[in-house]
């Protein structure tokens, strides 16, 4: 779920905590379900909720939950022991993303592992279901459940893109091997829409912070820059590159502040223009290769049957 999702008018949530009234009175009990009559700007500001009896009360988002959500955690915090007990061992494919696959790394950068998993036939078959990905903080691991890899990747998801096209490979399976044999269908003009938007968007709101704030996290307009270079040479050459090469000097510069925010949007607004001219020249396809990826989804969920890890 969006870490920052507004919920909106109209959404039946559930009160986690005591609803408070006057003099200390308990208005409604945690648990009781209510109805969301004004939506905040932010989660930082209260909603305005109303219960069955025409109370209506202030209400910050981490003292709710969406019914709907509330309903389902009951079967999920059932199913937490099973759900996780050794899907770790399921990792089918582990990179490692992040500045050092980058060619962007120093001492002090971590190593950051994402991969794909693929669950037993049987527990995803269960009521249960299995999670959409596994995390460790400690060990900056994420895995994606493949289902939920695939789908990110269809939608050209950054991230995901890279994660099929890292230089640094710690291991795959036969499974994951097909995969990666297969990385090209996941590839189309999509990476056009999806980057630009996001590159965009992520530059507006940096804008806003050097007016409010006179600040910006340079790290993070270093990578907006580099996924400009990586989406401009997909388009181009139809694979992608995730080694910074020759630019690195140029983004390490960015990252440590010494090159103005003025001159970074420049160069941003440079690679927004070649970038739209290689969407205009691109033989990437339309869309990417839905068939090929639902194919390869079918055979992985069959061989998930067997008890050994394909």
């Amino acid at each position: 779920m969006n870490e920052n999702l507004i919920y909106s008018v109209g959404t039946q949530v559930v009160a986690q905590k005591d609803v408070m009234a006057v003099n200390d009175r308990i208005a409604h009990p945690a648990g009781a379900v209510g109805v969301i009559v004004r939506s905040p700007v932010d989660r930082t500001h209260a909603y305005r909720v109303k219960f069955s009896d025409g109370f209506e009360a202030p209400i910050h988002h981490d003292q709710l939950v969406r019914l709907s959500e509330f309903k389902a955690s009951q079967i999920r915090d059932r199913s937490a022991p099973l759900a996780s007990d050794g899907l770790f061992e399921r990792v089918i494919y582990r990179c490692v993303i992040g500045s050092r696959a980058y060619g962007l790394d120093d001492e002090a950068s971590d190593t950051d592992r994402r991969g794909v998993y693929l669950p037993p036939a049987d527990l995803h078959w269960s009521l249960y279901g299995v999670p959409e990905q596994l995390e460790n903080d400690e060990t900056q691991e994420v895995y994606w459940e493949l289902q939920k890899f695939i789908v990110l990747a269809l939608k050209a998801n950054p991230n995901v893109l890279e994660c099929l096209y890292s230089p640094i490979v710690e291991n795959v399976t036969p499974l994951g091997e097909e995969l990666l044999a297969m990385r090209e269908a996941f590839l189309s003009k999509l990476v056009f829409q999806t980057f630009s938007g996001y590159v965009a968007s992520q530059f507006k709101k940096m804008q806003t912070d050097i007016r409010n704030q006179g600040r910006v996290k340079w790290k993070h307009v270093m990578h907006l820059i580099r996924l400009l270079l990586s989406g401009t040479y997909v388009l181009r050459e139809g694979v992608m590159i995730v080694d910074v090469g020759e630019h690195r000097e140029s983004l390490l510069t960015i990252k440590r502040g010494e090159m103005s925010f003025d001159e970074a949007d420049r160069w941003r607004k440079r690679l927004q223009s070649e970038f739209e001219s290689a969407f205009k020249t691109t033989t990437l396809p339309d869309r990417p290769d839905y068939e090929r990826a639902n194919a390869f989804l079918i055979r992985a969920r069959q061989r998930a049957i067997d008890t050994n890890l394909p």
